[in-house]
């Protein structure tokens, strides 16, 4: 999940603010961010559309490329 904390830092929000408008917790996110846990793919969903970015950019740090 390397996307998603740089991506959380870009918009200058906090683990918190960003867990409550999702309705987890903040441990949980740090969890995703640390790598420690794995999100759902439906928390996945929720969390590019939250962001609008890709799952891939939130996987993997950078949009996906033909290669």
């Amino acid at each position: 999940m390397k996307g998603l904390k740089i991506i959380r830092k870009e918009r200058n929000l906090n683990q918190l603010k960003v867990a409550m408008d999702l309705n987890i917790s903040r441990e949980a996110l740090s969890h995703y961010e640390n790598g420690k846990r794995e999100p759902s793919l439906d928390m996945l969903n929720k969390l590019s559309k939250y962001f609008n970015v890709s799952i891939d950019y939130l996987i993997n740090g950078e949009e996906f490329r033909k290669r």
